[in-house]
């Protein structure tokens, strides 16, 4: 939680369960909001439920249960309602003349947070861009939650200017941000690039978020790194890692590699933050090796896989090699958890006591030491599916279109050998 010498803000949650997701889905989902909002530095004191198969147009939930919630705002001395899922500018106006306290939506929370975790110039201007495009269509009817005055969950960073700019100005800052942003893919392009005419291999941990991702990177940079550490903060947070952590790393039989951390992920990660992080998430797609950090102490553990999985596959990165990594196994009382039936290989391990890391080392270098063959091969224009999974798993040199296939230069590996055999060039 951040440090702040004001009184912490009293929030109410509230939800509305429509029967489109099961009603496990819907309550994982509605704790997780309790921590966005505990993350934030709010004090959750109670909240309130509706099921109902629409939102309310008007006021999201229904008239009578917007009173019940009037009451218990007014009762428990709440200045501030927080609700599940993405209000419009019509919605929160009208929550806010009747419940005369601060309204918040499930994105604004998640963007809060974003904009007090960030460090890095990259990660202030990712963050300043998602919350600009998210409230440019709120500018008109701004109410409480707008307010300068007010403070507190929902202001800090850009979102303190929002009064003093008009429409054009934040079209115009959106599309200087931008600009800026397209100069760091370019950037991060050129170390791509320069890391494969090198020649090492880049693994990338995605997960969940407080799945452990920084932990592990931390303990494997204490046993197997070459440069600058990375402070390990130790904290069980939401979205304790912001700004990406790119390390190169010597592992057992003296494989040199480059392991970098990415910000965790969610439930309905809102598509302002996805966009904005498009630079730094798209470390992940160009990724040799994907190292799936699981919470594997969490009850919902399986859930989290999925949704991860889901995110990989927003960002065209579900093809690439995936290891799975059941981490907090120390905190698991169950002996046995079941393998990833989604991925190459399952480790269980702890990053903390650092039990399994040498396991998981030994093999990751094995896997990325395996041979590949440099080939000439002409592909036809009806193995289309397999030329998709050469340019995800194979290093491509070199494309060229003909009338009748591709011809192409790239180094195989052992498992397409046989499988393209038929289709090599002498």
């Amino acid at each position: 939680m951040y440090e702040t010498t004001a009184k912490r803000e009293r929030a109410v949650l509230v939800g509305l369960q429509t029967g489109r997701q099961p009603d496990f889905l819907w309550k994982l989902a509605f704790e997780e909001l309790k921590g966005l909002v505990e993350t934030a530095g709010a004090e959750v004191i109670s909240d309130v439920v509706q099921a109902r198969k629409y939102p309310e147009p008007s006021t999201y939930i229904g008239k009578g249960k917007l009173q019940e919630l009037a009451a218990v705002v007014k009762e428990l001395e709440a200045n501030l309602a927080v609700f599940d899922s993405e209000l419009s500018p019509a919605q929160v106006r009208n929550l806010e003349q009747a419940l005369d306290c601060k309204v918040l939506d499930r994105t604004q929370i998640i963007l809060d947070i974003f904009a007090g975790r960030a460090r890095t110039k990259e990660g202030k201007l990712q963050v300043e861009l998602a919350q600009l495009v998210y409230s440019l269509p709120r500018l008109t009817g701004r109410g409480i939650a707008m307010s300068r005055l007010g403070g507190g969950i929902g202001t800090r960073g850009p979102g303190e200017t929002k009064l003093e700019v008009d429409r054009r100005r934040i079209r115009q800052r959106i599309a200087d941000l931008r600009a800026e942003l397209r100069e760091v893919r370019q950037h991060r392009q050129t170390q791509r690039q320069q890391r494969k005419k090198r020649e090492i291999p880049v693994l990338a941990l995605v997960g969940y978020t407080n799945a452990g991702k920084s932990t592990l990177l931390h303990t494997m940079i204490e046993r197997f790194g070459t440069g600058s550490h990375v402070a390990d903060s130790g904290r069980n947070r939401l979205f304790d890692t912001l700004d990406p952590t790119t390390r190169r790393i010597e592992l057992p039989g003296g494989k040199s590699i480059i392991v970098t951390d990415t910000v965790g992920f969610i439930q309905r990660l809102p598509h302002q933050l996805v966009d904005a992080f498009r630079a730094t998430l798209e470390e992940t797609a160009e990724a040799d090796l994907l190292l799936h950090v699981v919470d594997a102490s969490h009850p919902e553990y399986e859930i989290q896989m999925e949704t991860v999985y889901q995110v990989l596959e927003d960002l065209d990165a579900s093809r690439k090699s995936i290891i799975t990594v059941l981490n907090k196994m120390d905190l698991v009382k169950e002996e046995w958890l079941p393998d990833d039936p989604c991925s190459e290989h399952t480790f269980r391990l702890s990053s903390k006591s650092g039990k399994g890391i040498a396991e998981l080392a030994a093999w990751v270098a094995s896997r990325l030491n395996r041979s590949a063959v440099r080939m000439q091969v002409f592909l036809p224009y009806s193995e289309g599916p397999f030329l998709s999974k050469l340019h995800a798993k194979c290093k491509v040199y070199s494309q060229e279109f003909e009338e009748n296939g591709i011809r192409l230069d790239l180094d195989v590996i052992p498992e397409y050998r046989e499988r393209i055999a038929p289709f090599k060039v002498n």
